[in-house]
């Protein structure tokens, strides 16, 4: 039976399994900040109802501007979207008929979001074996036969980030085969702003960076995310965008997140401390697991131990994992964990630990 292809909505899991939820899930299928929305939005709230008998501004203010303030670019080096998942569809028209490198295991929606406007996606594999590190060889070989190349910064689901060293390798080379680089930095706040590579777009015309303000900012339901790349890319997005495609409401709450700096790097250091606590629990029972800088980790049950009856089990004691049927390279045999509060993570290591004793035989 196919599972969900997406983290969240675990309802659907329970569904498609035939398991009936038990009272209390905790969903660590997804990935955003378990401190909940910044407490200034929240607050804001009644305020936001105003808005709701006026069209928006067609172009997502006040947020764009916000956007290029806070990555000090031109407002025309922006678009603002209806989530991340929008500026993908968008993208993936301007590359209709052509063909895409994609680097799995990755984030799903690359290929769906590309296959739906008629690009071929050319599939480039990062290995287990190699710890899935970036395949840099393997990726410059295909540049020259596509017209864009799709990076995950840091990788979903595997939470690797690649070396500046190799990324600039990576897109100096796709610049001279006339190949676009898609950088997809969705959880790249979690890691250090100053390892995004928006300050160097404008020395790349050929660099689009993807972020989404779901993660960091725990706002998912309202659906927000921008692309920066150069005015000229931005104009030819625009050009194929929906007119209002960002409410008045999510243009606001954007607007507002961008200055929350302090609850950025609580959110940064919650996320560093319970992965490396998770990481070195899950070595202690033999796992195999990514080295993960984002605020999820992935990994493999030991040797003996099946990932897939470990994800079913766990369902069944309100523990929702991330499942990897559809990340290809992974294939159902690792999981991914996003980090939650304390408390939770505390809960996973306890039914980890019991499910590892009972299985061990």
């Amino acid at each position: 039976m196919q599972l969900p292809k997406h983290g969240a909505n675990p309802h659907h899991v329970y569904k498609r399994l035939g398991i009936k939820p038990p009272e209390r899930t905790v969903d660590f299928s997804e990935n955003c900040n378990p401190e909940g929305p910044p407490k200034n939005v929240l607050e804001m709230w009644p305020a936001l109802l105003s808005t709701i008998p006026t069209y928006p501004d067609p172009s997502g203010e006040p947020f764009l501007s916000e956007v290029a303030a806070y990555h000090h670019v031109s407002p025309a080096a922006v678009i603002a979207g209806n989530g991340a998942a929008e500026l993908l569809s968008l993208l993936a028209e301007r590359y209709r008929g052509k063909r895409a490198i994609v680097v799995h295991p990755t984030f799903s929606e690359y290929e769906a979001t590309l296959r739906a406007k008629g690009v071929e996606p050319i599939r480039v594999f990062a290995t287990e074996q190699d710890g899935f590190k970036l395949p840099v060889v393997d990726i410059l070989h295909q540049l020259p036969t596509a017209a864009a190349l799709y990076l995950c910064t840091p990788n979903n689901p595997t939470g690797i980030m690649p070396s500046r060293e190799e990324l600039l390798s990576i897109i100096v080379q796709a610049g001279e085969a006339n190949c676009e680089v898609v950088l997809d930095e969705a959880f790249i706040d979690f890691v250090d702003e100053g390892k995004s590579f928006i300050p160097n777009v404008q020395d790349f015309p050929h660099v689009i960076v993807v972020r989404s303000m779901t993660k960091m900012y725990a706002i998912p339901g309202i659906r927000l995310g921008y692309a920066i790349a150069n005015p000229d890319v931005i104009k030819a997005l625009q050009a194929i965008a929906p007119h209002w495609n960002v409410n008045g409401i999510a243009a606001t709450i954007g607007a507002q997140c961008l200055h929350e700096a302090a609850y950025r790097m609580r959110a940064i250091e919650h996320a560093a401390e319970q992965r490396q606590h998770l990481q070195k629990f899950l070595e202690q029972h033999a796992c195999t697991v990514t080295d993960a800088q984002a605020n999820f980790l992935s990994f493999k049950p030991a040797a003996g131990l099946d990932a897939r009856k470990l994800y079913k089990d766990l369902l069944t004691h309100g523990i929702v994992l991330r499942h990897s049927e559809n990340f290809h390279g992974m294939d159902g045999r690792w999981l991914r964990v996003g980090m939650k509060r304390a408390t939770d993570m505390a809960l996973l290591q306890r039914e980890l630990t019991d499910w590892f004793v009972r299985n061990r035989g």
